[in-house]
């Protein structure tokens, strides 16, 4: 796709109002930034219901119902983790799109099982969850941005079928 985040977030605003879909995110690596990337849109309230940065474990937990056994598991930068917390916010949110992200902005945090740019981005609606992995290599202000167009990307991919 070659359509700048300009285009994509006009095609998208322009999609979900057609469709009457409300979409809701929980951002963990993103601190919040496809929240605030929606709400730059003029009239982003008619399909942008609510933005929730669980960036601890706990947060992800009590405002997602995120499984403590499965962060345990697969830890909290995982497609699990990923898909529970897109479909949490959905669920939580009675929106018709969840979306999520968790990984490991950097520059620190990293490990050789989970390096420094490894996210999972989820998408939930009522029919499917999909989650994408991805492995990006920026600075983390990079990361951040790299995950927010991956994430715009999928997005469109998402609704435009």
């Amino acid at each position: 796709m070659s359509l700048n985040n300009a285009e994509i977030l006009d095609k998208i605003s322009i999609i979900l109002k057609d469709k009457s879909l409300m979409i809701a995110t929980a951002e963990s690596c993103t601190g919040g930034l496809i929240s605030h990337t929606f709400t730059n849109i003029s009239g982003s309230s008619e399909f942008f219901d609510r933005g929730i940065v669980s960036y601890s474990n706990k947060a992800k937990i009590e405002l997602l119902d995120v499984s403590k056994d499965i962060i345990n598991k697969y830890g909290a930068v995982s497609e699990q983790v990923a898909k529970a917390m897109a479909e949490g916010i959905r669920n939580r949110s009675n929106v018709d799109i969840g979306i999520a992200t968790t990984g490991i902005a950097g520059p620190t945090g990293g490990t050789k099982e989970k390096p420094v740019g490894l996210v999972y981005i989820a998408i939930s609606t009522f029919d499917n969850t999909s989650v994408n992995k991805f492995q990006f290599s920026g600075s983390r202000l990079e990361n951040k941005e790299s995950t927010l167009n991956a994430a715009l990307k999928m997005l469109i991919e998402s609704i435009n079928r």
